[in-house]
């Protein structure tokens, strides 16, 4: 497993999510951040050597550093390494994660309901794929 560039997995299926990974990609020009899906093979490496329960897509996961980072915390360590001012939302690192997790959850609970999900997880087009856990 290849763990030079911080890792983030998303929810394959989910067309939030995967809105979420057009944006980090269109704000990360250098490349990095690696990305995969939850549900692929790629990702079961990881998710068994960080304990995490494969049938848990209620949030991203965020890898860097040998750490595991969920939830908000997932969110805004992403948005520090993005170009432009997003950087600036870590600041909201200093609010306790039970508050900032209210409005992450929210949005989870519902990403389906209100933005819809796809019938398969997916591909990486061949300009993105060297992005992708392979």
């Amino acid at each position: 497993m290849n763990q030079e560039k911080p890792i983030i997995l998303f929810d394959g299926v989910c067309n939030f999510c995967n809105a979420s990974v057009d944006f980090v990609v269109a704000r990360d020009p250098k490349g990095y951040f690696r990305l995969g899906a939850l549900q692929s093979d790629e990702a079961k490496p990881y998710l068994e050597e960080y304990g995490i329960d494969a049938g848990d897509l209620s949030s991203m996961v965020l890898i860097e550093n040998g750490r595991i980072f969920r939830q908000s915390s997932a969110a805004l360590r992403i948005a520090k390494h993005l170009s432009g001012l997003w950087p600036l939302l870590y600041l909201f690192i200093i609010v306790p994660p039970f508050i900032r997790n209210v409005v992450y959850n929210l949005i989870a609970n519902h990403r389906y309901q209100w933005f819809g999900k796809s019938d398969t997880c997916r591909v990486p087009t061949d300009d993105l794929r060297e992005r992708f856990l392979n």
